[in-house]
């Protein structure tokens, strides 16, 4: 059977999905803010869901229709197959969005999906009250300028909890946003990548399960596992395939912070990842790493905000930065914070900008992938701590 799919992400990584649902086979046929509607079967529900990098969650979409008044949310609603999915005892919770719609309040919508839908499963299976006592199968709802989408949630937990962090620090970063991090600075075998304020480690991590093509989904459930429409067989071919993909490459990460507890944290988070031969963690204060005659990107998220005290300590570790990342021109500088006024405080104008969201918090990707001119200022060279052998990291 051929699904419309919906895939949603945080704003800022649209045309990163829709690429990779492309990669995957799958023919786009919708973009908008947060969300991607691509066509699939249910072949296409388990491999979206274990594969997909950018990814939150993955909806089917079971129908789309124009509701100025409720009476058209309720038709509409009602005309849609829902028991195909939704069985004679499953509960099926409702929640919702309105954006810019007639019908903007919420609750008052979710009163009457959950109304159209229990009329029509009602007459489905000749029962004038469902009981809800078996699994959950959540809907989901999109009201965007008076037209309505209706929605199954196939994911369950969010697609950005990959399993392998169990702790993190202060604010951590969403996976998604970790991976989009990491593939924007184009990661390469023979380019080291180094995150040096690593916190949990999620940019690392997420840079080495890329380039070892570790799918983020292998290892978790998901909601629609437990549905009868899908085959249990299509999960276990969809992970097997990606287990089957997975390679060791020669591509090295670097992990490193200045509080040992979080090196601690990134280590354990890298084995759970599968991915500790690749990411080297260490101890450093990123205001003395050194470049060692190598190519290298750097690619973090400095504390700011929640993460650090105040607005001077941040400006101050901004300048302080920027001074010290002069000594590792030519290499590529990637950083994301949620101070717009970060360029001033780091001393140079970015090559690009990027606006991107850690969930609903706004922030700024600075991309600095041109050569600064070695009479910028500051001392180049000199000094910088160096990581400790391989052999010292995996005792």
């Amino acid at each position: 059977m051929r699904w419309e799919l919906t895939a949603t992400c945080l704003f800022g990584l649209e045309r990163l999905l829709g690429e990779e649902i492309e990669r995957l086979g799958y023919d786009r046929i919708e973009t908008m803010d947060g969300r991607v509607t691509f066509l699939g079967d249910e072949e296409a529900v388990a491999y979206a869901n274990v594969l997909l990098r950018y990814a939150e969650r993955v909806y089917v979409r079971l129908g789309h229709f124009h509701a100025a008044t409720f009476d058209e949310l309720f038709e509409g609603t009602k005309a849609l197959p829902w028991e195909i999915f939704v069985a004679k005892t499953d509960a099926f919770p409702v929640k919702g969005h309105s954006i810019g719609s007639v019908l903007a309040s919420v609750p008052a919508c979710q009163k009457i999906v959950k109304k159209a839908v229990a009329t029509r499963l009602g007459e489905a299976y000749g029962l004038c009250t469902l009981p809800e006592s078996g699994g959950e199968i959540k809907l989901s709802f999109f009201l965007f300028k008076d037209e309505a989408s209706l929605y199954l949630d196939t994911s369950g937990e969010p697609l950005y909890k990959r399993g392998y962090r169990t702790e993190t620090g202060e604010a951590p970063l969403r996976e998604t946003l970790a991976a989009a991090l990491a593939a924007l600075a184009r990661p390469r075998e023979e380019v080291l990548f180094w995150d040096p304020m690593c916190g949990s480690g999620t940019i690392a991590i997420e840079a080495a399960m890329q380039m070892n093509n570790i799918a983020p989904g292998r290892r978790r459930a998901f909601a629609a596992e437990k549905w009868t429409a899908i085959p249990a067989s299509l999960w276990r071919e969809a992970r097997e395939e990606a287990e089957a993909g997975e390679r060791e490459t020669a591509f090295e990460v670097y992990a490193s912070d200045i509080d040992p507890a979080m090196v601690a944290l990134t280590i354990a988070n890298a084995r759970r990842a599968g991915v500790e031969r690749t990411v080297r963690c260490f101890s450093a204060d990123a205001r003395t790493i050194a470049a060692q005659g190598r190519r290298g990107t750097v690619v973090t998220n400095p504390p700011y905000g929640e993460r650090l005290g105040t607005p001077e300590e941040a400006e101050r570790l901004a300048r302080e930065l920027g001074a010290h990342f002069r000594s590792l021109s030519p290499w590529q500088i990637y950083v994301l914070t949620s101070d717009p006024l970060f360029e001033r405080h780091y001393g140079r104008r970015a090559d690009k900008v990027r606006k991107l969201y850690n969930g609903m918090i706004p922030c700024y990707f600075y991309l600095f992938f041109r050569a600064e001119n070695k009479d910028d200022g500051g001392e180049r060279g000199r000094g910088g701590v160096r990581p400790p052998a391989k052999k010292a990291d995996r005792a």
